[in-house]
């Protein structure tokens, strides 16, 4: 199926003044209800990923956990889950960062990875970059390496993309927005 970014973007709905006031939050639950588009954006993840060199699919909570677990059972890959904080069972990293929104903790199980491990790690958008940041420095604490950050959106002004790249985390999504995009 060839990708079609205007299908998808349709798709994608703005919902203006949430969480707070001035912020448009890019809903992508209607994505999800279209099989065809679901299908479009797992195939042009999968297409990208199929034949790369990397051992586990790590997803961010929780909209990272949709697009993370189906490119992960696609490819035969494990699937590591990075969870606000309190999520996880088991002995955990934790890592502090910043959202657009104020101070959070993300956490991983300790066990996870291991030196030699490379992820590809996965959400929903990247904003301020904070949470795939926090999931790459926990990577990294576990001596494994990042292999790429993807997301189905890009909010470009935000500056997240730019962070990551700048902090040696290649990145690819498959769309953006402005911040003023309706």
């Amino acid at each position: 199926m060839i990708f079609d970014e205007f299908s998808i973007k349709t798709l994608i709905r703005p919902v203006p003044d949430f969480p707070k006031p001035g912020v448009i939050f890019r809903d992508i639950t209607p994505l999800f209800q279209s099989p065809r588009a679901l299908r479009m954006v797992a195939d042009s993840f999968i297409q990208r990923y199929v034949e790369a060199e990397f051992s586990h699919i790590g997803a961010m909570d929780a909209r990272g956990f949709l697009i993370g677990s189906i490119i992960a059972y696609e490819l035969n890959k494990p699937l590591v889950l990075f969870r606000k904080q309190g999520k996880l069972p088991a002995d955990v990293l934790s890592e502090g960062y910043q959202t657009e929104y104020g101070e959070a903790f993300l956490e991983v199980h300790s066990d996870s990875l291991c030196e030699g491990d490379s992820v590809l790690i996965f959400d929903d958008l990247i904003a301020t970059g904070g949470t795939l940041i926090a999931a790459a420095n926990l990577v990294r604490r576990m001596r494994a390496s990042i292999f790429e950050a993807a997301a189905i959106i890009d909010l470009p002004e935000l500056g997240g993309s730019q962070k990551l790249q700048d902090a040696g985390i290649p990145t690819f999504t498959l769309t953006a927005f402005a911040l003023d995009d309706r």
